[in-house]
């Protein structure tokens, strides 16, 4: 029997960058997934030969390792129930909503916790089998919390790091879990933690404090009962800039670009949202605040159009099943009360889109409205102000990662509907002169920061031991 080949590199995440596609012909394809994590890790990973470990999607089945552009896509199989219990209830139920705020109520169910810990153990072992000897494995986000300790016992010669890509709540909040002490024995089996922001790293080593009796020192952590230290640090994380700026710039994008204006009826201001169909995206406050400024007779549909793009999201959570209701429900009002003959107040598209059309969107939005009420970082924000290279205006809530480095947006608060109608009107009603200027200096703040920056203070950061910060 021939040994498997192991890789130098290895990148953990709950999911593969490709998705499983059946043709018309019954051929079965991989296709690049439209996932944020995904986008951001493309360039990183091009041309680098390592491999990936991740779930494909489907239940009950998990094909051999295969290639894909050079990287090593390494499936893990997730039963039917695993995906019920691990994803969709621990994950998105349990989870999800205490690093988010509370928006929605948390719900614990302790079969749910055993399968998370369950299916974090075979991502470990997949995980040790495919990295070389003194491997560096980047496990992301917060299915895989406990990915870290578990790797670290079967194989303690491997560099290991973690990053998460929502963010990381207040002790107050982290210590209604159940699992609370686990996560985070789980966590410091990392030698670095990045986080989208500081204060989520401080949330992190607050937490170590209050729940663990570790003892912090800036930000590293003493992992207790060890010799061992942990750096835990914000990151953010950011695009592929001068990719997305050159296909945005590119005569297919736009002409398509000038013919979604044109469908639209040529409106004066176009209003855009993008969003994956989520209670923390702010979706609902977004359309409340667009209604009434239409009923208060400050907007006018007839020269002005909100294009809503909502991804369907999680559909088998009965959150966001309702979410979803109450979305289209609010859009049917909005357009039953307000919409001129002819065309429409609200455009509102539930599916996704490829990466070209997204970009039109980009292009044609004279307004980009980002309101989530909780957010890591936000990419939408950066991919919008890369894309537009013109007087655009960036409505950003100051709940998202993305607003401690994009000083120039319109920020926003999205709890208080008020101040948001506000600030919306503040964005059209802005001088060109002003919006140039502040789209000008958002460009360059992503285009300095951009996805490669991030990657490599990320793998810089790792490479240190905990003890010795990089200069």
């Amino acid at each position: 029997m021939t040994a498997r080949r192991t890789y130098d590199f290895v990148i953990a995440a709950n999911r593969l960058p490709v998705d499983r596609v059946v043709t018309d012909d019954g051929e079965v394809e991989w296709q690049r997934s439209p996932g944020g994590l995904v986008t951001a890790m493309e360039s990183v990973m091009r041309g680098r030969e390592a491999a990936w470990v991740g779930w494909s999607g489907q239940a009950d089945e998990a094909p051999e390792p295969f290639l894909e552009n050079d990287l090593l896509l390494v499936p893990i199989e997730l039963t039917a129930q695993e995906v019920a219990s691990y994803y969709e209830g621990h994950s998105n139920d349990s989870l999800w909503p205490i690093y988010h705020d509370v928006i929605v109520p948390a719900t614990f169910r302790r079969r749910w916790a055993a399968a998370y810990e369950k299916v974090n153990r075979r991502f470990a072992q997949k995980c040790a089998e495919v990295a070389a000897p003194g491997a560096t494995v980047w496990i992301h986000d917060y299915q895989l919390q406990l990915v870290p300790r578990m790797l670290r016992v079967l194989r303690p010669d491997v560099r290991i790091g973690w990053f998460n890509h929502i963010p990381f709540p207040p002790v107050e909040l982290f210590a209604q879990l159940p699992m609370r002490h686990t996560i985070l024995k789980g966590l410091l089996g990392a030698d670095f933690l990045g986080f989208q922001r500081p204060a989520d790293a401080e949330n992190f080593l607050r937490a170590c404090r209050r729940l663990l009796g570790a003892k912090t020192k800036g930000d590293v952590v003493d992992v207790p009962d060890t010799d061992r230290r942990v750096r835990a640090a914000g990151v953010p994380i950011s695009i592929d800039a001068a990719g997305l700026s050159e296909l945005a710039q590119t005569d297919g994008v736009q002409a398509r670009a000038a013919e979604i204006r044109e469908q639209l009826g040529n409106p004066k201001t176009i209003l855009l949202g993008v969003d994956r169909l989520d209670y923390t995206k702010g979706i609902r406050h977004r359309m409340k605040a667009f209604g009434e400024l239409l009923t208060d007779g400050r907007l006018d549909p007839a020269d002005t159009m909100l294009v809503q793009v909502a991804s369907p999201s999680r559909e088998r959570v009965a959150a966001y099943r309702e979410l979803r209701h109450q979305v289209e429900r609010t859009v049917g009002n909005i357009n039953g009360a307000h919409s001129p003959i002819g065309s429409t107040a609200v455009t509102y598209m539930h599916r996704s889109f490829p990466r070209e059309e997204m970009a039109a969107l980009y292009c044609v939005a004279d307004v980009m409205l980002v309101t989530p009420l909780r957010d890591g970082m936000n990419l939408v924000a950066k991919e919008y102000v890369t894309c537009h290279d013109g007087p655009g205006a960036l409505v950003l809530s100051e709940f998202t990662g993305a607003a401690n480095e994009l000083k120039q947006a319109f920020r926003c608060n999205p709890h208080d509907i008020e101040a948001l109608k506000h600030t919306i009107l503040a964005a059209i009603d802005a001088p060109e002169a002003e919006r140039t200027k502040r789209m000008r200096a958002l460009r360059r703040q992503v285009a300095r920061n951009d996805v490669q920056r991030w990657a490599s203070n990320y793998l810089d950061a790792l490479k240190y031991a905990p003890d010795k910060p990089p200069a």
